[in-house]
């Protein structure tokens, strides 16, 4: 079933310059679909017009067949559709933490007991419940954009998207994120990932290359990797275990192309079977 359908898709900014062009794609229900691109390649703005924050200049964003340009189907369209931005700090509105994951919930007019549902879910959801108490401007970076994340999944999104949310924190806090993603993903949840971080697109069902607000590749993330050209002639680089394997390779390793490093500790132990 789709969730997303987006039909020659086109997007300017106020001086003109065409951000997204012709873009066409479909979301499966319970999808989890990758964007990646260099810098200036629309993905956030593409994240944008998802939850019509944006409206198209031509073409059709579809949300479970709303019309983003139809003014009336909005607010249903956000509910449908949360994103989860690059800064935590920008999405943070209360002064303790269980009043920050209530806003979303409050202004879209859920009734008080069920908030209190909402917010026990969503920071279970994040591992965060211990911190419901807290203040969330003395959280680490991780924990802030753990609570980001509950805060829009309180409003009980069908869709989930993440543009660029993993950008500001450390490989710990990055790889923290991505689990919660996953397995949020693994209950039926529709995830959009828009990352620049190689080895999180690994995890996806599909990948969606931009080039200038255009798709160039488009497939699982071992077809699109396989593709190393195209990529580097989008300005992309490879996933790290990749990127040694092919190393290895080249200095006569006799091992296969991998994508993730339990595939290349896998590759490793082979060798040294063999030994």
């Amino acid at each position: 079933m789709k969730v997303i359908e987006v039909k020659n898709l086109c997007y300017s900014y106020g001086n003109g310059r065409e951000v997204i062009k012709n873009l066409n794609l479909e979301i499966e229900k319970g999808e989890f679909v990758a964007i990646i691109g260099h810098n200036g390649s629309g993905k956030s703005t593409f994240a944008k017009l998802l939850n019509a924050l944006f409206t198209p200049n031509n073409g059709e964003v579809l949300i479970d067949g709303l019309n983003t340009k139809d003014k009336n189907s909005i607010y249903e369209i956000r509910k449908k559709v949360g994103v989860v931005f690059q800064n935590p700090d920008n999405q943070l509105v209360a002064s303790i933490v269980e009043d920050d994951v209530a806003f979303g919930p409050e202004n879209i007019g859920v009734k008080r007991e069920e908030i209190e549902e909402r917010i026990n879910f969503a920071l279970s959801a994040v591992n965060m419940q211990e911190f419901r108490k807290k203040t969330p401007t003395k959280l680490s970076g991780g924990q802030k954009q753990r609570i980001a994340i509950a805060g829009v999944l309180a409003i009980k999104p069908e869709i989930l998207v993440l543009d660029e949310s993993t950008a500001m924190l450390d490989p710990r806090g990055r790889k923290e994120i991505i689990d919660i993603v996953k397995d949020l993903n693994e209950k039926g949840m529709t995830v959009i990932l828009i990352t620049h971080y190689m080895e999180e697109v690994v995890n996806a069902d599909r990948v969606i290359v931009l080039t200038e607000g255009e798709k160039v590749l488009e497939g699982t993330p071992r077809e699109v990797f396989k593709k190393k050209e195209e990529l580097k002639k989008a300005g992309l680089s490879l996933p790290p275990a990749t990127i040694l394997a092919d190393k290895l390779r080249e200095k006569g390793v006799d091992i296969c192309e991998v994508l993730t490093p339990e595939e290349l500790k896998e590759e490793l132990c082979k060798l040294f079977v063999k030994i």
